[in-house]
């Protein structure tokens, strides 16, 4: 029917009626209407459609990433950067993630409210979905996810210590910080070496190998050589079966 009404021609209405009688619950449906009517020249009921996708979104579902930023634009053309930035707060809400963050941060530091009110409240948003005794743990990567992309270690840190970082983050931070908190970062390194001793193959050796490799370089910084030395000679003795293993320490010269 669609393709019938636009080789037709001049049918805007009856095909917005077509897609109108079966919308997507993530307002993805609403989006083609607006393109349609904006295509027509009728961009006042083109951001209205693409407003109403954003309202009737199956919290589950949506909303579509690009019916959000058709709005989004739409506002940014009329110079309406609070509206952008109520947009962008719902979706950071709604969906978290270090995008939606991301997103966030741009619209209010246009709108020149980031630093003084909504950097905090996103954080506040971020940390709420992100509490362990809550069990979402798969958000709870996000708020430090975000502290990193600010560039706040410092929270970042305080953050991971309270049960929101997984390994990987983890390490990411530990590769940030090692240069002022050697010591910190080494932990983490000592950690994560840890379960590839009970491992094989070459993929964990050479993983094993950057990990010791990151952990010297803690040890240099906090003049402490002698002590590495005598924990990678422990490890090798430990490991010494593992040739493949050994092949691999030395080509990194450890």
């Amino acid at each position: 029917m669609e393709r019938v009404l636009k080789a037709d021609g001049d049918n805007v209405d009856a095909l917005i009626a077509v897609h109108a009688a079966n919308l997507a619950p993530n307002g993805r449906t609403h989006l083609v209407i607006a393109r349609e009517l904006k295509e027509a020249g009728r961009t006042g009921q083109a951001l209205e459609w693409a407003e109403r996708g954003l309202r009737e979104t199956i919290a589950e579902w949506g909303p579509d990433g690009d019916l959000v930023n058709f709005v989004c634009e739409r506002y940014e053309q009329a110079s309406r950067l609070a509206d952008v930035v109520g947009v962008r707060q719902d979706l950071l809400r709604a969906r978290p993630s270090l995008a939606a963050y991301q997103h966030l941060r741009t619209a209010a530091r246009a709108a020149g409210t980031w630093e003084s009110a909504e950097r905090t409240g996103a954080l506040e948003a971020l940390e709420a979905v992100a509490q362990p005794e809550k069990g979402h743990w798969y958000n709870g990567s996000v708020l430090v996810d975000a502290l990193m992309d600010d560039d706040d270690l410092q929270a970042a840190w305080q953050a991971a210590s309270g049960g929101y970082a997984d390994e990987g983050q983890w390490l990411a931070l530990a590769d940030r910080i090692r240069d002022r908190r050697p010591a910190d970062a080494l932990n983490v390194y000592l950690r994560q070496i840890e379960p590839l001793r009970r491992q094989t193959g070459d993929g964990t050796y050479e993983r094993l190998a950057e990990l010791l490799l990151s952990a010297r370089a803690c040890h240099r910084l906090l003049g402490s050589e002698a002590e590495f030395a005598s924990y990678l000679a422990a490890l090798r003795s430990d490991q010494k079966r593992k040739r493949k293993l050994m092949a691999i320490l030395d080509q990194h010269g450890l």
